[in-house]
């Protein structure tokens, strides 16, 4: 039997889809994914994250909004479809808090890693997923090659990575694109429904770090009001 001869219209053709998804894609991930709180689309410079990186989120303390925040942009990042996987090695998640959020049950995937290596692992394969648009996960102690592993993953799918830190992490390397500083702040409101934090852009390649704003987070209506803004505040250290 003759070898099936290449048809050399069909590879053009073929040659030209790859392109266009190619392009398709890489329009998609320019696009940058809303934070969902004003006040730090406005820090970050191009009014969001950009998909495909990791966002590290420093909380200072109990209760300083790290989490809602981090899970406010996971819920913007899958707007346009794709699914958000939370990696809840501490059993502490509250699906239904997440609801609260707008984030939708249906896009939502919940792992519980039995082991430190075990939630490396699982973030690894979340992040390399096409179809998840966002991944949270609460990573105390990581080390340099696996953030970068992290970061290699979810370059490879578009994915956006929120890893929710301790403030003890700042110090440490990081393969991050963003860094935010998370802090409580004291409550001026007498509704027990409002909390203050003040976010500090420790790190963003596009745009100038140092610079801090100051949210109230209803936890009622899940807006988020913008408290004060300071252009350039004293340099953290």
């Amino acid at each position: 039997m003759a070898p099936r001869q290449n048809n050399p219209n069909r590879i053009e053709a073929l040659r030209r889809q790859i392109v266009r998804v190619e392009q398709t894609r890489q329009n998609a991930e320019d696009v940058p994914v809303a934070s969902g709180c004003s006040p730090l689309d406005r820090l970050l410079g191009n009014g969001g994250f950009r998909r495909g990186t990791l966002v590290e989120w420093l909380a200072a303390g109990q209760s300083s909004g790290a989490e809602t925040l981090a899970l406010t942009a996971a819920r913007e990042a899958c707007r346009q479809g794709g699914t958000l996987v939370v990696l809840d090695a501490r059993r502490e998640f509250y699906p239904p808090a997440a609801v609260r959020l707008g984030i939708e049950l249906q896009r939502l995937v919940v792992v519980h890693p039995t082991g430190p290596a075990d939630a490396a692992w699982a973030l690894d394969q979340a992040l390399r997923c096409p179809g998840v648009a966002a991944a949270v996960a609460w990573a105390e102690k990581v080390d340099g090659p696996t953030l970068r592993r992290w970061q290699l993953a979810a370059e490879q799918s578009g994915a956006l990575g929120l890893l929710i830190r301790p403030e003890s992490a700042r110090h440490e390397p990081s393969w991050a694109e963003v860094r935010l500083l998370v802090e409580p702040l004291p409550v001026r409101s007498l509704q027990s429904h409002r909390r203050r934090s003040k976010v500090h852009l420790l790190r963003c390649r596009r745009a100038t770090g140092g610079r801090s704003a100051e949210v109230e987070i209803d936890d009622e209506t899940r807006i988020m009001h913008l408290a004060t803004q300071l252009a350039h505040p004293t340099p953290m250290r």
